[in-house]
């Protein structure tokens, strides 16, 4: 007998994939493949997609990197699910926690597996606190895309019961896009943190300084009209100049935020408390010390602007005229709201050692336009605003003071991280406890969700 040839058949790699499984390790992501090919294919194929190495393999003493699916079963003990007598919700669990915790240490590929096995896997994870995400196209990925934190469905290749079940669609089926994904949901996460940073610093200040003002002096600092401003700003215009800060791809060179992670981390609070004395401290100065360092003496009595009585006992002064008082009050408000859009600067950047926070500055068209606008809006409510806004206009010395004092939170930003170490605010929190599967399930986004599906 005479052979003539051999013809072997391959399913090759998308272009991109193993740069894409590269990036991922990069990122702190953990790529595992679970296939229903025989366990040599499955190698195979993730040693050339980068999931897994020749080193692996050598260290593989227990047989936990490269698995059959039913001896990760056995191995793990399999699901065991409790019924709540009252609510009749369901809790599914690992058997076997302590090996399951050994085994998903090493566990990169798991071959011969069923949609059991997957299910397993995701939700032993989730129990070790990590954040899982599932790519799937058939009807059997649909128990393991819902269980997950994240499901990837395909859009070409994937079945409708997959596509309900998942959270995202890749229009493209393409592994490379969940990096996509990676780098915007990770962005989204920053421009929250970042408008909380700026929020929680305004309303510190705000609080502060309205509470005290009333108590200490006759009039509030701010009248109501001017709370309202400051609000839009830090409501409306800092969560779209924040919000809209696009992605980069320095994004995927970072570790992921854990499940447990403070949504508000010891950095934020120190530039929250920091910043937020500092505008405390330049309020509480102009109020006290402003008659003499501008030059506006007046009495408790003083009122905004002449009235009859005022006049009687002051004829230099004509009706409705600003006084001393209302003049030192403008430059209250005015050096308190050119700080916040100062400070929106400073919130660009989260990091520890971020000192440069005009990094990138120009890339967002919309931060800079909201900038701009609120600062010309809030000049023309100044100079032309008159007894509506409560104001005076300011000439040019007291509009220089005021940009100064809004101008130095910057550098007052880089002295914070300097000086203070982040350590010294870790006491500080905010409640962020993670929903539960009972309270993810009856959540608005996932009754949406449903409804649209």
């Amino acid at each position: 007998m005479i052979m003539i040839g051999i013809f072997g058949l391959v399913d090759p790699l998308r272009p991109g994939i193993k740069e894409a499984v590269a990036q991922c390790h990069k990122s702190g992501i953990n790529v595992r493949m679970c296939t229903g090919d025989n366990l040599d294919t499955a190698i195979a194929i993730s040693k050339e997609a980068g999931i897994i190495s020749d080193a692996d393999l050598l260290h593989n003493e227990e047989g936990y990197v490269c698995m059959l699916g039913k001896n990760f079963r056995e191995v793990v003990g399999g699901i065991i699910s409790k019924v709540d007598p009252e609510t009749q919700a369901r809790t599914d669990t690992v058997g076997n926690k302590k090996a399951f915790r050994d085994v998903a240490a090493k566990l990169k590929v798991l071959a011969r597996s069923s949609p059991e096995d997957k299910y397993i896997l995701v939700t032993g994870l989730k129990e070790l606190g990590k954040v899982v995400a599932v790519t799937g196209d058939g009807t059997n990925d649909a128990p393991a895309l819902n269980r997950a934190d994240v499901g990837f469905a395909m859009g070409i290749t994937g079945t409708d019961v997959a596509k309900n079940a998942s959270d995202i669609v890749l229009t493209d089926d393409n592994f490379c896009s969940v990096l996509t994904a990676i780098k915007y949901g990770r962005n989204i996460y920053d421009s929250v943190r970042k408008f909380l940073v700026f929020q929680i610093t305004v309303n510190v200040s705000a609080l502060f300084i309205v509470f005290s003002g009333a108590l200490i002096f006759a009039d509030p600092p701010l009248t109501a009209v001017q709370m309202l401003w400051v609000n839009l700003i830090m409501d409306t215009f800092a969560a779209l100049a924040l919000a809209t800060e696009p992605p980069s791809m320095a994004l995927l060179d970072r570790q992921p935020v854990g499940r447990f992670e403070k949504i508000v981390n010891a950095v934020m609070w120190r530039n929250i408390i920091g910043q937020g004395i500092y505008q405390i401290i330049v309020l509480l100065i102009i109020l006290f010390l402003g008659q003499d360092l501008f030059d506006l003496p007046f009495t408790p009595e003083t009122p905004f602007y002449a009235n009859q009585e005022w006049i009687a006992a002051n004829p230099e002064f004509t009706y409705m005229q600003p006084t001393n008082k209302c003049e030192l009050y403008t430059i209250v408000f005015q050096a308190f709201v050119f700080m916040q859009l100062f400070n929106i600067i400073n919130a660009r950047k989260l990091g520890n050692n971020d000192y440069n926070v005009f990094e990138s500055f120009f890339n967002n068209a919309y931060f800079l336009v909201i900038f701009v606008l609120c600062f010309v809006v809030q000049i023309t409510m100044v100079e032309f605003g008159g007894q509506a806004v409560r104001a005076v206009p300011l000439n040019t010395e007291q509009n220089l003071y005021c940009l100064a004092f809004g101008a130095f939170s910057l550098i007052w930003g880089v002295v914070i991280k300097l000086i203070l170490p982040p350590s010294l605010f870790d006491r500080f929190a905010i409640s962020d406890e993670p929903m539960t599967d009972a309270e993810e399930a009856n959540s608005t986004v996932a009754v949406f969700r449903k409804s649209y599906r």
